[in-house]
C-alpha cells in the first residue's frame, strides 16, 4: 500500500481534481490511500469569515460562506454528474447549512470563538474536499470510500495545534484501512483529527503532511506521496527565485532541516513518523506527473555542493540576548518563557555567547522583553528575514558573508541544527540576497542530487473533462437566525 497526498494546489478545481483521478488511477496497482487538504484557499478564507463573524459582522461571514459553498459546488459539477452529483449537493448542503449555525452563533448569539470553535470552522475544508474527491473518484472509474478521519486519527484537546496519541491512532489505522481498501481507494480529509471523546481538532496549518505521515506508519506503507504544484523540493522558492534546480534525493534529516528553516514544500514534523517506520516520502507535482521528483530516505547521498537548499522566513523582528552569566541558561529560560506567554517563535539560537528569538513582526513580545530585563544587552532588530543554507554550510559562512557584500547581514550557527547556518539581513534586502547566494553556491551542480526544475506548464484546458459542466439548481444557503 501507499499514501498519496494532494495539497490544496492540486484540488483548486474541477480540473485540478480531474488531475488528480487520473494520478491516483495509475498507481491503483499499489493499492493507494489518498490523503488530501481543503481545496485552494478555503482554510484561511474559514477562518476569516469566523474572525468576522467574531467581530459582529454576520453578513458578511455570511456572505463568505455562501461565496465558499457555491465554489465548491460548481467545482464538483465538473467531475461529477447526474444522481451522485445530487447526492453529493445535499451532503455538501448540509454541512454548509450546519457551519452557517455556527457562524451566526458566534456573530448573533455571542459566543466565545474558542479554539475548540476554530477547529470546528476550520475542518470544513477538508471535510467537503474529501467527499468531492471521493465522488470524483466514483465518477472517473475508480473505486472509491470516503472515511472520516476523524473516526481513525485521535489527538490530545490541544485545539488548533493538537498533538497526535501516536499509538492509539495507529490501532485504530491497522484494524480500519486494510479491510476498506481491499478492493476500494480510501480517501481521507487530512488536518483534522479528533479527541478520544469526539470533538474536533486541527494539526496545525500544513497538517495534511503529517496526517498523510501518520496513515502510512500505521499501515505500514511502502511508500508516502505528497503531491503539490513544484517539481519536488527545489533549490530555493520558486515564488523568491526562478531558474532553480530539484533536488532528486534528501535524507530524513535535511528534509526535516529544510522544513525547519521555512521550506514550504513539507510540514516541518511530516518525517517524524516516517523515520520510525524507514517509509520513503516522495514530494511530485501533480500538474506533471511525468517528473520523478525529490525521494526522501534514510542516509545522505553523496555531494559535491555544500548547499543543498536556501530556505526563507520573512517579516521578522530579532532580538538579540547576552547577559555575563552566559547564554546557556538564557536559551532555556527563552524558550520557557515563550511557552509560557504563548509567543510562537520562528526561532530560538544559541550562536557563541548570545540568543536569537526571531518573531513575525505582527506578534507581541513586549512581554518577553519585560521578564528579561536581568540581560545585560537586550538588541532588537526589526524589519528582518532569515535566509537559511541547508546542507552543512557552517564551513560556508564566511564565504556567505563575502558574496552578500552586506555589512548588516550577520550569520548565526546553532549546534543543535548542525545541518542549517541561518544569515540575517534586512527585510528589503531579502530577494536581492537570495539571489547571490543561489548564484554563489549553485554555481556548477553535482548531478547525482541535482536536476534542472522545469517550469510550470500551462493548466490543461476543460475539454479534456469527461464529463461536460454542468450548472444546477443548488440548495442556497440562507442566513440562519437562532431564535
Amino acid at each position: 500500500m501507499i499514501v498519496m497526498k494532494f495539497g490544496g494546489s492540486s484540488l483548486e478545481s474541477g480540473e485540478a481534481i480531474f488531475r488528480v483521478t487520473q494520478i491516483v488511477k495509475s498507481e491503483l496497482a499499489r493499492n493507494p490511500v489518498v490523503v488530501v487538504s481543503a481545496m485552494g484557499k478555503t482554510t484561511n478564507r474559514l477562518l476569516d469569515l469566523a474572525t468576522e463573524a467574531e467581530r459582529g459582522h454576520s453578513y458578511f461571514a455570511w456572505q463568505s460562506l455562501k461565496e465558499l459553498q457555491e465554489y465548491h459546488l460548481e467545482e464538483a459539477s465538473k467531475v461529477v454528474s447526474g444522481a451522485a452529483l445530487d447526492s453529493l449537493g445535499d451532503s455538501l448542503h448540509r454541512q454548509f447549512t450546519q457551519m452557517c449555525r455556527l457562524i451566526f452563533e458566534a456573530s448573533d448569539e455571542g459566543r466565545e470563538l474558542t479554539p475548540a470553535l476554530k477547529d470546528e470552522i476550520a475542518s470544513l475544508g477538508e471535510r467537503v474536499s474529501s467527499e468531492i474527491v471521493a465522488a470524483a473518484m466514483q465518477a472517473a472509474g475508480i473505486d472509491s470510500f470516503h472515511l472520516d478521519s476523524r473516526k481513525v486519527i485521535l489527538t490530545d484537546d490541544n485545539h488548533t495545534h493538537a498533538t497526535p496519541r501516536y499509538w492509539e491512532t495507529y490501532a485504530k489505522l491497522r484494524r480500519v484501512i486494510p479491510v476498506l481498501a481491499a478492493d476500494r481507494t480510501v480517501v481521507m480529509g487530512g488536518f483534522i483529527a479528533a479527541t478520544a471523546a469526539g470533538a474536533t481538532t486541527t494539526l496545525g496549518r500544513g497538517g495534511s503532511d503529517l496526517s498523510a505521515s501518520i496513515v502510512a506508519a500505521g499501515i505500514s506503507a511502502e511508500e508516502v506521496q505528497i503531491w503539490t504544484d513544484v517539481d519536488g523540493v527545489l533549490s530555493c522558492d520558486p515564488k523568491v527565485l526562478q531558474g532553480l534546480y530539484r533536488l532528486k534525493c534528501l535524507s530524513y534529516d535535511e528534509a526535516t532541516a529544510m522544513a525547519r528553516a521555512g521550506a514550504k514544500v513539507l510540514h516541518p514534523d511530516t518525517v517524524a513518523p516516517a523515520v520510525r517506520q524507514r517509509i520513503p516520502i516522495v514530494v511530485r507535482n501533480s500538474r506533471r506527473p511525468e517528473c520523478e521528483g525529490t525521494r526522501i530516505a534514510s542516509g545522505a547521498v553523496p555531494c559535491g555542493n555544500p548547499v543543498k537548499s536556501i530556505a526563507c522566513k520573512p517579516d521578522l523582528t530579532i532580538l538579540e540576548l547576552r547577559r555575563t552569566a552566559g547564554a546557556s541558561d538564557l536559551l532555556e529560560t527563552l524558550k520557557q518563557l515563550c511557552s509560557r506567554h504563548g509567543v510562537a517563535p520562528e526561532m530560538i539560537a544559541q550562536s557563541g555567547d548570545a540568543v536569537y528569538l526571531a518573531v513575525k513582526s505582527c506578534e507581541r513580545y513586549d512581554h518577553l522583553r519585560m521578564d528579561l530585563e536581568h540581560c545585560v544587552e537586550a538588541r532588537v532588530r526589526t524589519e528582518r528575514a532569515l535566509i537559511a543554507l541547508v546542507g552543512g554550510a557552517f564551513p560556508q559562512a564566511a564565504r556567505a558573508i563575502a558574496v552578500l557584500k552586506n555589512p548588516d547581514a550577520f550569520a548565526i550557527y546553532d549546534e543543535a541544527s548542525p545541518l542549517t547556518l541561518t544569515i540575517v539581513v534586512a527585510q528589503g534586502d531579502l530577494s536581492k540576497s537570495v539571489e547571490l547566494l543561489h548564484r554563489e553556491f549553485f554555481k556548477e551542480v553535482d548531478h547525482r542530487v541535482f536536476a534542472k526544475s522545469t517550469p510550470e506548464l500551462a493548466p490543461q484546458p476543460e475539454t479534456l473533462l469527461p464529463c461536460p459542466s454542468r450548472r444546477m439548481k443548488w440548495n442556497r444557503l440562507q442566513p440562519v437566525r437562532l431564535h
